[in-house]
């Protein structure tokens, strides 16, 4: 049976990590995701959700925000309702970013790292960053609409060193299919 494939439509991507060892400064995380018009789909992200923002129609937003990794299972939770997403809108890239405020710091600082994506009770994917230790922030996937309409995932992390504020404006040109 080949049956008709309506994609992934709404799905959960989750990020935890350990809290830091007393003494030193927290470790604060931060998921991200840009949109991307079929216009210019590896161009600037028509918009970027992150921390303290949602998109404007309400389609992709945080549900949990950690700044220190303090808390039961997973500390920051971003839902993507992607059979919402204006039709414009042809590919949603999600990233990883780590804040640096006192010190530079990698995937390898940060203690037990960790990434889920899920649609309802279903894993699409999961990761642990040791293939980026040395990355400061990550895309982790992809989510493409295909010429039907319905949305693929693709799960790949490509590590990024530099500043979250460059991160956010690249994330998206660096890895073409």
């Amino acid at each position: 049976m080949n049956g008709l494939s309506k994609g992934v439509r709404k799905v959960e991507v989750a990020l935890r990590w350990d809290p830091s060892p007393a003494g030193q400064p927290a470790a604060d995380l931060d998921l991200v995701a840009g949109t991307y018009t079929a216009d210019d789909p590896y161009g600037a992200p028509a918009y970027v959700v992150h921390f303290d923002s949602r998109s404007p129609d309400g389609t992709i937003y945080l549900n949990r925000d950690s700044k220190d990794g303090k808390g039961f299972g997973f500390d920051e939770v971003m839902t993507l309702e992607l059979e919402r997403l204006d039709a414009r809108y042809t590919r949603v890239v999600v990233g990883v970013a780590i804040q640096q405020r006192a010190e530079d710091r990698t995937f390898g600082d940060v203690a037990n790292p960790g990434l889920r994506i899920r649609e309802g009770y279903t894993d699409l994917a999961s990761e642990d960053f040791a293939g980026v230790r040395s990355s400061t922030a990550a895309t982790v996937a992809e989510f493409v609409r295909d010429e039907t309409g319905a949305w693929e995932v693709r799960a790949s992390v490509h590590g990024f060193e530099g500043e979250p504020a460059t991160f956010t404006r690249v994330m998206g040109a660096a890895h073409r299919p």
